[in-house]
């Protein structure tokens, strides 16, 4: 893919495959069996899907950067560096699954459907997006995706409740959300887990593993295993390479039939690395924790650098009739301009649906006088009345 040396890492921008990195990204497709058995049975078109997914991540996040250099918002939270993921967790869903994106998740939103432009009008706050400019957290129920807010872990008790009434309701979906490695500290991850364990609903919780919570180092905040955190709970825990987008799709498969046969929940362990700061504000301060060499290190093993190169070099053609490197090509192109047109059609709701200022007290709960005021009309208590709000 095209670089970027105004908004991509430095290790990145003059990035070429080695052959070590190369050779590790292949074997890791081999070394267990049974992913190596689901991969061989991966079809060319889902090979191309997750390259544009992450593709599409990636553009994403630097046309988010080029907002910030411009003026345009005050900072972004990217995921650069671990579009793998994300990216590679989505795709093991099917239609009618749930996620509960953290805003370092923003691939999920697009690959579920949402359109970018309404994920760059949550940045930008206006009135034509779901939270019409009261947050920048996004999503869409109606695709699937839950909203976020803030406070990471949140969403691990929310996605359980969304579990448990599938399974109440006989229907054979799962919930998938996502927590770093500090996330796993807090309560709410831990009270939601501990109820999803204790009623095996179909949740799996992916442990976005980038060795850092906001500026606190791993070592510092934890001292065991996140592999071994199942037991904690009774249920398994399953690991994955977070920077090879095909362990990550093959290890989430394994969770979400674990999940479907009604055994879960279940816990991926993804070890990846962030390759800035928690938002690009603190880009020098991230670099300043961590040594020089863990971002070559990482730097390396770019995730979709060595997807790329490894699609590139495929013996077995991507498409009929045509190089492996001329369908990357057009892939790139399409999403390039897929979202450049969802960038320039969020500035236009920015320079047009702004939200009015009489708006900011609906849909609350409490007015300005201190009055409760439903936002939503009340549900049906009987079935008079659930007949009358049908």
């Amino acid at each position: 893919m095209k670089r970027y040396p105004a908004y991509d890492p430095p290790e990145y921008v003059n990035w070429t495959p080695e052959p070590d990195v190369m050779q590790g990204f292949t074997a890791t497709m081999t070394q267990d069996p049974a992913r190596a058995a689901r991969l061989e049975r991966v079809t060319p078109e889902k090979l191309l899907a997750l390259y544009a997914g992450m593709l599409r991540f990636r553009l994403h996040d630097i046309a988010l950067q080029r907002w910030v250099r411009q003026g345009v918002i005050s900072k972004a939270w990217l995921g650069t560096g671990e579009e793998a993921v994300t990216v590679g967790n989505v795709h093991a869903l099917r239609e009618g699954d749930l996620v509960g994106p953290m805003i370092r998740n923003a691939g999920a939103c697009h690959e579920m459907g949402m359109p970018l432009a309404d994920m760059f009008r949550a940045y930008l706050g206006t009135a034509d997006q779901l939270t019409r400019g009261r947050d920048l957290h996004t999503g869409d129920p109606a695709r699937g995706v839950v909203p976020p807010i803030s406070f990471v872990a949140s969403l691990v008790p929310v996605m359980a409740g969304m579990a448990l009434a599938a399974r109440l309701r006989d229907e054979k979906r799962v919930a998938l959300t996502w927590v770093g490695d500090g996330a796993t500290r807090t309560g709410e991850f831990h009270e939601g887990f501990n109820f999803a364990a204790a009623q095996r609903v179909p949740l799996i919780v992916i442990i976005q593993d980038n060795g850092i919570a906001l500026g606190t180092p791993r070592q510092t905040h934890t001292r065991g295993d996140f592999a071994d955190l199942g037991k904690a709970y009774g249920v398994p825990s399953v690991s994955c390479d977070g920077n090879h987008v095909l362990d990550v799709l093959a290890a989430t498969e394994e969770a979400v039939e674990f999940c479907r046969r009604g055994e879960g929940p279940i816990l991926v362990v993804a070890e990846t690395f962030r390759m800035g700061g928690h938002a690009t504000h603190d880009e020098a301060e991230a670099r300043a924790i961590f040594a020089a060499d863990l971002f070559t290190r990482w730097g390396r093993r770019d995730p979709i650098g060595m997807y790329e190169t490894w699609l590139e070099g495929r013996q077995t053609p991507l498409a009929s009739s045509r190089s492996n490197r001329s369908v990357l090509e057009e892939i790139e192109a399409n999403v390039t301009s897929e979202v450049e047109a969802g960038a320039e059609e969020a500035l236009v709701s920015q320079r047009d649906r702004m939200p009015e200022p009489g708006t900011l007290a609906q849909d609350v709960l409490a007015s300005g006088n201190g009055s409760l005021e439903p936002a939503f009309p009340p549900c049906p208590v009987n079935a008079t009345d659930a007949a009358a709000h049908r």
